[in-house]
């Protein structure tokens, strides 16, 4: 048999090279049915989510020495793990991003800062445009709704100390958008003393969230009060109210309550009990109220600021500096998980809505549960760099994903070409370097040495 030429050689020395220089293809766990998901953002998979999940990422610094601000963004998750739309919330200059809210038509309303002013947008999925937007005029505020068939505003107003008049104007209050005005206002100071917290002359109350959860009634979240208040608008009176000052054993710092009712009537908080590093729910009760259900032990969570109901009675949970959103069995098994950093602020899921779902005590799922089978954990901040990458990669809706008008969809065919593209697109920024599981490109290298030197001992024979 004839040797092979030098050119020969030196191209399968060079494809050698190649291979090399690749970084390893990184894994993930394997989905529902085995349908492993390629993307560094997955981790554990074993149920498929019932809708899409979007993703509010704050944008922050990641990790301690790191001067550089990360952008904010919205991240649409399929059902499986599959990045669907990545909107880059930065490069329409918001600063901060927060709140999410599904609405009914299958768009999200948004709350975003820039340039020290709140503004809020309905944002559509599918055309990735700003459907409408609303600028106010308050520097920082974590969440605004959209009440009464979408004609008003319900806002979380913080940060506000009148110097010429010495009040704290830390506020809840409602704002019709035909009428351009505040319709209705409430003023903690008028119901808390200065020295309910630190800070009056600055972010006293830091009230970071409001709920309409009856007609007239809003569960409001003082997260500096470290408790959780529903303020009736008929009377302007705090009717409920869980957790107060420095008691760290209800609450410390808290984000995003949900109100639930048991199937007796009994009024229930789903709380992200954020300094705490855990989830919990408390039920109403003559005496009181109870905590029926404890998230997180240990390091579990860190920072957890939101926590969703869903319909299967699972929870959604936004493990903030993590950089995950979790969804979580009552026993604490995590069926399904998907990282975005930097900061995760809010996530909601599309079909399933914002709040309600049963109860823990409806459930018979009482207790105290530490997380079991999560499988990314960032104890290593590496870990996170190739998501990020990643993430910033996509601009719009990614490769096989966006949704046809014609024929199958994606997830109704099964066939998704964003698959390919996770496996094969590694891309770094000047601050990032993009990682990965080793073992497979090792192996392809390895397949790659012994061809040559079989190449080389067909020579010499």
């Amino acid at each position: 048999m004839r040797p092979p030429s030098r050119r020969q050689l030196f191209a399968a020395v060079a494809a050698v090279l190649c291979v090399l220089s690749l970084p390893a293809v990184p894994l993930a766990a394997g989905g529902a049915n085995g349908d492993a998901r390629l993307n560094p953002c997955v981790g554990t998979m074993t149920s498929p989510a019932n809708g899409t999940t979007v993703i509010a990422v704050q944008g922050f610094t990641w990790h301690e020495g790191d001067a550089g601000k990360k952008p904010a963004k919205l991240v649409g998750v399929g059902p499986r793990g599959q990045v669907q739309w990545v909107h880059h919330a930065a490069d329409h200059g918001t600063v901060w991003q927060y709140d999410v809210d599904p609405m009914a038509n299958g768009n999200v309303f948004v709350t975003a800062t820039k340039n020290k002013r709140t503004y809020v947008y309905e944002f559509d999925p599918r055309t990735q445009e700003h459907v409408w937007q609303e600028e106010l005029p308050i520097e920082d505020t974590h969440d605004v709704d959209l009440i009464n068939g979408g004609t008003q505003l319900l806002v979380a107003n913080m940060k506000n100390y009148d110097e010429d008049s010495g009040k704290n104007d830390d506020s809840i209050f409602v704002y019709d958008l035909q009428k351009d005005e505040i319709v209705w206002r409430w003023y903690f100071r008028d119901h808390y003393p200065k020295d309910t917290a630190e800070n009056y002359t600055d972010d006293w109350t830091h009230v970071n969230d409001v709920d309409k959860i009856a007609d007239g009634k809003y569960l409001a979240s003082p997260r500096n009060f470290d408790q959780a208040i529903v303020v009736d608008r008929s009377t302007n009176e705090v009717t409920m109210r869980l957790g107060s000052d420095d008691d760290y054993d209800v609450l410390d710092e808290q984000h995003n309550p949900d109100y639930l009712e048991s199937e007796n009537g009994s009024a229930t908080f789903l709380v992200a009990d954020s300094n705490n590093g855990r989830i919990v729910e408390y039920a109403r009760r003559d005496d009181g109220w109870e905590r029926t259900w404890k998230l997180g032990k240990g390091d579990d969570l860190s920072w957890p600021r939101d926590a969703d109901r869903l319909p299967n009675g699972n929870t959604l949970v936004g493990d903030s500096r993590n950089h995950r959103v979790l969804e979580v069995a009552p026993n604490g098994t995590v069926v399904w998980e998907f990282s975005s950093p930097y900061l995760v602020y809010d996530a909601a899921r599309m079909q399933a809505g914002e709040h309600g779902g049963p109860t823990i005590a409806d459930m018979n799922a009482t207790g105290a549960y530490g997380l079991q089978g999560d499988a990314a954990r960032h104890e290593n901040w590496s870990n996170l760099v190739g998501c990020h990458s990643y993430l910033q990669s996509v601009d719009g809706w990614a490769a096989g994903q966006k949704p046809s008008t014609t024929g199958a969809t994606t997830e109704e065919s099964g066939v998704n070409d964003d698959d390919v593209r996770n496996a094969l697109v590694t891309t770094t920024t000047d601050d990032d370097t993009a990682t990965s599981l080793p073992g497979f490109g090792v192996v392809v290298a390895a397949g790659a040495l012994l061809a040559v030197a079989a190449l080389l001992v067909r020579r010499r024979e």
